[in-house]
């Protein structure tokens, strides 16, 4: 059971994201906050952009291939980045508006906080990544994906912040502030 309540907690959280949604704007994220989600985030982004795609994607595509590899290499430096990560994950949980599951969040022991930030970003890249995009995306991960996990979210994070200056930055719900 105390390995299901996280999962039950996301389940939560992700139902309620259309209510958060509408209840708040989305918040602004510093461009080192969104540097640090999008560290500790990769892996989780990766598995579900790869399990999204799965269905559109041709045998041969890269992310078929080795994106399952490429989470797990990034995956190793998680708990490092989590700390930061936090700080920028507990922002965008409260953007609902003082909502109960926020509170609930902060506490919860930080391996439970984990499960549910994974949980929460992998199914938020399942319900918006457009699936006429993955065959692009598959293309820019194959890219990427030399690189250090800490030099893909930087990368990640520099484009972020080069929209933001053109006041056009946002990545699904969450925007980046300007500079």
């Amino acid at each position: 059971m105390k390995k299901r309540l996280p999962a039950m907690l996301a389940s939560l959280v992700l139902a309620a994201l259309p209510i958060a949604a509408v209840a708040a704007a989305p918040p602004c994220l510093t461009p080192s906050e969104f540097t640090a989600l999008s560290n500790y985030a990769l892996p989780s982004v990766i598995n579900g952009t790869t399990e999204r795609c799965a269905t559109v994607l041709p045998a041969g595509a890269w992310l078929k291939r080795n994106g399952a590899q490429l989470a797990e290499r990034y995956a190793a430096g998680k708990a490092a980045a989590w700390p930061a990560a936090k700080t920028a994950f507990l922002k965008l949980a409260s953007s609902g508006g003082g909502n109960d599951a926020t509170g609930l969040m902060k506490t919860l022991p930080d391996n439970s906080q984990q499960q549910i930030a994974d949980a929460f970003i992998a199914g938020l890249v399942g319900q918006r990544l457009p699936a006429e995009r993955c065959s692009v995306i598959d293309r820019l991960i194959s890219l990427v994906a030399p690189l250090p996990r800490e030099n893909t979210a930087e990368l990640i994070a520099v484009m972020a912040g080069l929209a933001a200056k053109t006041g056009r930055a946002r990545v699904g719900i969450i925007s980046i502030c300007q500079a």
